[in-house]
């Protein structure tokens, strides 16, 4: 049976799975604006898996006969310097995300709540991929730098990213 606390916890990480999806819907839109058309595409996309993300937690709550309860979600930031800030500041949001996932782990298994813990490890292997995709995005920025045809040309492949090319624009 899922404890009071861990249920907490859950319901807090797909809130903040709920953000995520914002915070990725709103880096789009300022790509858009600023004719980032690729990574704009490539947001979005992201925003529309980070909802399918929350869906997961709501589902396993659900499925575990306990209640999702969705809490008030923190605006996003909406003004970025350059595209390199855009893409650090996902790579740092993925790195929060991955602490809060790890710290899910260690609770579920302290609890020997295993079924929690099976659950998790999707994520876990997830935000591995996060982290790697956006690391190898900002690689690439920051080897063309923020002028120029070698930006133009790393926006565009960020627009070819498919969803589970995780890590790679090679």
């Amino acid at each position: 049976m899922l404890s009071e606390k861990l249920l907490k916890k859950l319901n807090e990480q797909m809130v903040v799975e709920f953000y995520s999806a914002n915070v990725y819907l709103q880096m789009s839109a300022w790509c858009n604006h600023e004719g980032f058309e690729g990574s704009a595409k490539f947001l979005r996309n992201h925003a529309a898996e980070e909802m399918g993300h929350m869906e997961k937690f709501f589902d396993y709550i659900q499925d575990i006969d306990a209640l999702p309860i969705i809490d008030a979600i923190e605006k996003p930031e909406s003004e970025f310097k350059d595209l390199k800030h855009v893409f650090e500041t996902a790579y740092k949001h993925e790195k929060v995300v991955t602490s809060r996932i790890h710290e899910l782990v260690e609770l579920s298994l302290s609890e020997k709540d295993f079924g929690t813990f099976n659950f998790l490890q999707w994520y876990v292997e997830e935000q591995r991929e996060e982290e790697k995709l956006f690391k190898s995005i900002l690689d690439k920025i920051n080897m063309v730098g923020l002028e120029g045809r070698g930006l133009f040309m790393v926006d565009r492949k960020i627009g070819s990213i498919k969803d589970k090319e995780i890590g790679s624009i090679k």
